[in-house]
């Protein structure tokens, strides 16, 4: 579980950061989640966009996302959320 004070890092960070993935029309599938999972391994950080025609709510998506990457919700705002997963391989991560 992320303290208040790593969520605020970590949003800190976010907010400079493009948004790697899309989600649209074809929703969450299982290749969704894998590119997510990848992202999250090689930079710990994902912002992710829900498109104007994707048919579940910002919230839903961002939760599904965080259980099916084994990922915490560290914002969500708008259309976007962000998520973080610790890679314990990495010797220095975002929050060393």
């Amino acid at each position: 579980m992320l303290s208040a004070q790593n969520k605020k890092k970590l949003r800190t960070i976010a907010m400079s950061k493009p948004s790697m993935v899309q989600i649209g029309k074809g929703n969450l599938s299982r290749t969704l989640f894998e590119t997510i999972s990848n992202d999250l391994e090689a930079h710990e950080l994902v912002k992710v966009t829900m498109q104007k025609t994707a048919d579940l709510s910002v919230r839903e998506a961002a939760i599904e996302c965080a259980s099916m990457t084994g990922s915490e919700i560290v914002q969500i705002i708008g259309r976007t959320f962000v998520l973080y997963r610790r890679n314990p391989d990495k010797k220095t991560g975002l929050l060393a």
